[in-house]
């Protein structure tokens, strides 16, 4: 396990807390995602650089910009959201 996948009592943690409702196209391994968002952030490296491991690079970005991303009902104002908003266009 590398430094920047999750453990398994972090995905305990995180797991309840992810959407679980399908709609439309079947979601990805939630886990396998955040680990690609979690690589990108500490390598550092681009998002077309992504290994494979970690799905296509398209899907941790968008992702890693759903929470970003101003939405009626979110809590865009919390200061957690905003340093995010830069990664995203």
């Amino acid at each position: 396990m590398q430094v920047y996948e999750l453990t398994d009592f972090e995905w305990g943690i995180i797991a309840p807390l992810l959407p679980n409702k399908p709609r439309g196209v079947p979601r990805v391994d939630d886990r396998r995602v955040l680990n690609g968002i979690f690589w990108v952030l500490r390598t550092g490296a681009p998002w077309r650089a992504l290994p494979k491991e970690f799905g296509p690079p398209t899907t941790c970005y968008n992702a890693s910009c759903a929470g970003a991303k101003p939405r009626s009902g979110t809590a865009s104002w919390l200061p957690s959201a905003k340093p995010a908003t830069a990664m995203c266009r």
